[in-house]
């Protein structure tokens, strides 16, 4: 075990060189998917696996031991600490003009705070999770992407902090048979120029029923954009497959206000789903439901979707430690032909914001079958406000409420339109709402006017729901004669809802 950043740089220097591209790590992938899986020992020593949350985060990496620390690269990497659930073994390369050498963990690399863990404790431990930073204009590094747990991964752009995840894979996600999480097992980085604006990173991903090489081209910016290319290799069949799967949290928010007395109006890293189609936008609000509600947008060969935080007004929230209004939103591009599938958003019931409980991915309308091997390509962009966004109006607002008073069967919704799109609209403009409402519901009311203060309209319906005990599906879009001027609101109140 090397104890020194010195040793650790030695051994690189001292390894034997090979070539090494996306290709490579296809060929193991394949390799292992025509293996049977092998679970891998995630043991850790007592010392780690029984360390409090609290504990583990006193355990910090140290800055000055990052790779590329002190260079003129504009790049660093930082890894973490394998300890309490983070017992999945990483491999981390470097791939430089020598060729591929290993980075082995080195507990010199950490700051143990107030632990008391002896060195013996931290014999052949590997790492739990891979970090990039990157030089702003100042020179100040700052995170830019992080790897850890799974095959979840998260970026942040250019004033931005970590909020929602994605993953590189999400396989039956919501079924009763239970989740299977696919993991990264092994990483190999590029060694960067001076003068890159981009890193590249391969990862090796495996699990019981697929084995798959990705290929992460990473961009900083105002938005982080990550370029992602996977090669899939399945074992068995797959009956749910989820591709460029996000996953979030929502507790509450302006359609759903809390309940438990927290002094904060909102709180969620997400507040929508939204969808581009070959025809239409469609931004459907979040929802923290009281049982597992999972729906799905059809579509064919879809332009993109997201989890969106369209809130951006820090008085909304009031939370100066979580800082919700500086959570990006994450939006997926797909490149190639993705063919016939469904958006899916599964809402778990959470009752605190420790549970990320909200996930959204898209799902082909042909499953994989054992041996097929699958090729994907999109891009992942991590963005702050609206630089993804229909040329119409967006929602910015659901707010529900209740409907006459004595009708308990009854709900209020009111939805904020605004944008650029509506505020070019001559003064004696009259916009129609579009509403459409599921064998479920009742349109009792709507009402349709402009709203002075965001320079936007306002679309309210009255609603009766027939059957609490299931969903009310409903829509709406805004209408200038035949022409649609906003994207459509495609709300789903769930089962035993209430204001």
């Amino acid at each position: 075990m090397f104890r020194s950043l010195s040793g650790l740089l030695a051994l690189l220097l001292a390894l034997p060189a090979a070539a090494f591209d996306f290709d490579d790590v296809a060929r193991r992938a394949q390799k292992l998917a025509d293996k049977p899986y092998e679970r891998p020992d995630n043991r850790l020593p007592k010392v780690l696996a029984d360390l409090s949350h609290e504990q583990y985060r006193e355990i910090r990496f140290k800055p000055e031991a990052a790779l590329w620390r002190g260079s003129r690269l504009p790049f660093e990497l930082q890894f973490a600490h394998p300890g309490q659930y983070f017992n999945q073994a990483l491999r981390v390369n470097l791939i430089g003009a020598e060729g591929v050498r290993p980075v082995p963990f080195s507990p010199e690399q950490f700051d143990y705070g107030r632990n008391n863990i002896d060195d013996d404790d931290l014999r052949d431990l590997f790492h739990a999770g891979l970090r990039v930073l990157h030089a702003g204009d100042g020179g100040a590094k700052s995170e830019l992407l992080e790897f850890q747990g799974a095959s979840y991964f998260r970026a942040a752009g250019r004033g931005q902090r970590y909020g929602l995840s994605a993953r590189g894979l999400a396989i039956d996600t919501g079924e009763l048979g239970g989740e299977e999480f696919p993991a990264f097992t092994e990483f190999w980085v590029e060694w960067p120029r001076a003068e890159d604006h981009q890193l590249t990173l391969y990862a090796l991903l495996d699990s019981s029923r697929v084995a798959g090489a990705y290929q992460f081209r990473v961009r900083p910016g105002d938005s982080a954009t990550i370029d992602v290319r996977a090669r899939l290799f399945f074992r068995e069949s797959v009956g749910k497959l989820g591709i460029a799967p996000l996953t979030s949290m929502y507790l509450y928010g302006e359609n759903q206000p809390g309940t438990g007395g927290d002094y904060r109006p909102e709180v969620h890293k997400s507040d929508g789903l939204l969808l581009r189609t070959e025809t239409e936008w469609i931004f459907r609000p979040l929802v923290n439901p009281r049982r597992l509600l999972i729906t799905s947008f059809g579509a064919h060969n879809p332009r993109g979707f997201g989890l969106v935080q369209r809130d951006r007004e820090f008085d909304h929230y009031e939370d100066l430690d979580a800082r919700y209004d500086l959570r990006p939103s994450a939006w997926v591009e797909p490149g190639g032909d993705w063919g016939r599938g469904r958006v899916e958003l599964v809402q778990i019931p959470s009752p605190d914001e420790t549970n990320d409980n909200i996930v959204a991915y898209w799902v082909p309308e042909q499953p994989p079958q054992a041996g097929q091997v699958m090729d994907l390509a999109y891009s992942l962009r991590w963005e702050m406000r609206f630089p993804t966004q229909p040329a119409l109006a967006r929602v910015v607002q659901t707010r529900r409420g209740n409907g006459q008073r004595g009708a308990d069967n009854e709900l209020s919704f009111h939805i904020d339109f605004a944008g650029e799109t509506l505020e070019r609209l001559p003064p004696d403009t009259r916009l129609l709402a579009g509403v459409w409402i599921g064998d479920n519901g009742e349109l009792l009311e709507r009402e349709v006017q402009r709203n002075p203060v965001t320079r936007g309209w306002r679309v309210s319906l009255r609603v009766r729901r027939q059957d609490d005990s299931r969903p009310v599906e409903m829509r709406t879009v805004l209408r200038n004669g035949d022409d649609s001027v906003s994207e459509t609101w495609a709300y789903i109140l769930p089962p035993d809802a209430r204001p």
